[in-house]
């Protein structure tokens, strides 16, 4: 209507600002998350676009917030491996604010890829996952775990003229090992909280138990599996689903999930082994995982020193929560047409909706567990009463 003024959206006050002393100019906003935004930005001295995230304003006197971003930064900031996204500084901006500044990146993450292209050849996925293995093993061999891997935290770009080049992102929920955190500093992650994303979470992680790089390679293991199938390994309807599959549902091999689509024995052995219930028969590193997928990649038959996979007893029975559904043989996944493409992000604080499945908020999770366990809990007591009634 004619005369109505419309209320103004109030302007981003980080848009337009020069930061530490001038270093950096911030020019737009290309993400935005729970924690914080992130922005690009340029250093004139070094005549380089940056990539600066944020954390809300609002949050910096949340002392456990301000840790976790500070524990992000310092777990970030101690890789080097150049598949890994690089961190140039961090630390507190003058109104108080705390900032991470990280390489910029300019491409698409794998979920975005391969919503707009669909599945992956196996001759093209399994370049790109062995070259984030070398990156969680640098991370691993010093103590870092990162808890939250998933198709939107593996951002393919281009280097050194070479494609499909991915980079590791958002440590955000990783876990510092005692020795590398600071005195006094908070661990957010503690035993029986459970943080990360539903779909890729391993089994341990999805009972709350205490992780180590195993976890790492069981949630690369469903990424792949996601890239060269565009599915899941599970027939799900929800995060609790997701959970109680990841613990006790035996994962659809991948030769019998996409019509059409065949496989070599060997993947499905690889495949078998890294989403192992147990940890301990799952690949011991990711480095061994790497060298399995590279077995496949050359045409090989086996994979030297690798054991025959668990029997299913062995695989997870010993985990069983609940009885998991059934995939019904004519159920497939719908999915929604791919969105318009974009050309530059940072890690799962974009805003890009995922296509597979929505992804709840991590910190509902704990609520939605224990909601299940009381479920739980409640059957096998009136199962209990029905057998003492009876005796």
């Amino acid at each position: 209507m004619a005369g109505v003024n419309r209320p103004m959206r109030p302007q981003d006050p980080f848009i337009g600002r020069d930061i530490l002393n001038g270093q950096f100019q911030i020019l737009q906003k290309i993400g935005t998350g729970g924690m914080g935004a992130v922005y690009k930005a340029l250093q004139p001295e070094m005549n380089r676009m940056v990539g600066v995230k944020i954390l809300h304003p609002k949050l910096t006197n949340r002392k456990d917030l301000a840790s976790r971003f500070r524990r992000e930064a310092r777990a970030m900031s101690h890789l080097t491996h150049p598949n890994t996204v690089k961190v140039f500084l961090y630390g507190e901006l003058e109104d108080g604010s705390l900032y991470i500044v990280m390489e910029f990146l300019e491409g698409k993450n794998l979920n975005q890829t391969v919503r707009g292209e669909g599945p992956m050849q196996m001759q093209r996925a399994l370049p790109i996952l062995i070259q984030v293995c070398g990156a969680l093993q640098e991370a691993h061999q010093a103590g870092i775990i990162h808890r939250d891997l998933k198709p939107e935290n593996i951002f393919l770009c281009s280097q050194g003229g070479m494609k499909d080049y991915p980079k590791v992102l958002d440590f955000g929920l990783a876990k510092v090992t005692e020795r590398e955190m600071r005195p006094g500093s908070l661990i957010l992650t503690q035993e029986g909280m459970v943080f990360g994303t539903p779909e890729f979470m391993s089994p341990e992680q999805a009972q709350g138990k205490t992780l180590t790089s195993g976890s790492d390679i069981y949630s690369l293991a469903v990424i792949l599996y996601e890239v060269l199938t565009g599915k899941l390994p599970f027939e799900a309807k929800g995060a609790m689903d997701y959970l109680q599959l990841h613990v006790s549902g035996r994962p659809i091999p991948l030769s019998r999930r996409v019509e059409g689509r065949v496989f070599p024995p060997l993947l499905d052995q690889v495949m078998e082994r890294a989403l192992a219930k147990r940890p301990e028969d799952r690949f011991p590193s990711a480095a061994d995982f790497a060298l399995a997928l590279q077995a496949v990649l050359d045409g090989r038959h086996q994979v030297g020193g690798m054991a025959p996979p668990p029997p299913p007893s062995a695989n997870g029975a010993n985990l069983r929560v609940v009885p998991p559904p059934q995939p019904h043989p004519h159920h497939h996944h719908h999915h929604a047409p791919p969105p318009p493409s974009t050309t530059s992000s940072l890690g799962s604080e974009g805003t890009m909706a995922r296509a597979f499945k929505p992804r709840p908020n991590p910190l509902f999770l704990l609520g939605t567990v224990a909601l299940g366990c009381l479920v739980v809990g409640a059957a096998v007591a009136v199962l209990v009463m029905r057998f003492l009634m009876a005796h």
